[in-house]
């Protein structure tokens, strides 16, 4: 996906994806289907921020059927010069409002790619991007309607364990002060809570839409430190 977007933010017309035949791969992984559920994806997105789902394209061939593709490649191209230049009469959005879009779309990619891969990990039967196997109102939901990490403060000691654990550098951790989740950068991996001491137990998942509490301002971030239980 982070190609694709990259291509498109070069401002290519088209981006076509060409893999080995379903089923003849020589790896176990299996990885031209997760191609193409990728690229079903990324199409419903494409299409979310302006741009025709038609200028991507995934098709499958072996290496010995040179005129196979060259025959996806020549009608694809022909498809790309019928819908002209990026941004063009064919896509909903101007061309800025394209590029702001794959930019934001871009920053969210592991969230993305966290949220949906166990519909992303399926073996389908279809074996072409003609199906809609997202849809726009699961598009919606998973770009409007975010879960969200929560540090509370009154639990926080302020141990580091969250942020050693993330991956992105989304928990603002100064010595001694409550420990804070930057939402923008925040891709909701989980790795903060699963990071976090069962014996603070300071961080919660909240459910899509809820709103997320504000941090408390820099100067009340002191901790308080917990007493330690006694023995008896």
């Amino acid at each position: 996906m982070k190609h694709i977007f990259r291509a498109f933010s070069k401002k290519v017309d088209g981006v076509f994806i060409g893999g080995c035949h379903f089923n003849e791969c020589n790896y176990i992984t299996h990885g031209n289907y997760h191609a193409l559920n990728m690229v079903l994806l990324t199409k419903k997105l494409l299409e979310y921020i302006g741009i025709n789902p038609d200028r991507l394209r995934i098709r499958v061939m072996s290496g010995a059927e040179g005129a196979l593709y060259a025959e996806h490649v020549n009608k694809f191209n022909a498809r790309i010069k019928e819908l002209g230049p990026l941004g063009g009469d064919s896509d909903s959005k101007s061309l800025e409002e394209i590029q702001a879009g794959i930019a934001k779309l871009s920053a969210q990619i592991p969230y993305i790619k966290i949220m949906t891969r166990e519909k992303l990990g399926k073996k389908q039967d279809v074996t072409d991007d003609s199906v809609e196997y997202f849809t726009g109102e699961e598009i919606d939901s998973l770009l409007n309607k975010k879960i969200a990490y929560y540090i509370d403060p009154a639990k926080c000691q302020a141990c580091m364990a969250c942020a050693r654990r993330c991956p992105v550098g989304a928990v603002i951790s100064a010595k001694g002060q409550v420990h804070i989740i930057e939402q923008d950068k925040c891709i909701r991996c989980g790795s903060c809570e699963a990071g976090c001491p069962d014996r603070f137990a300071a961080i919660s998942k909240l459910e899509a839409g809820a709103t997320v509490p504000p941090p408390p301002p820099e100067d009340q971030r002191a901790i308080v430190k917990k007493a330690k239980e006694s023995a008896g």
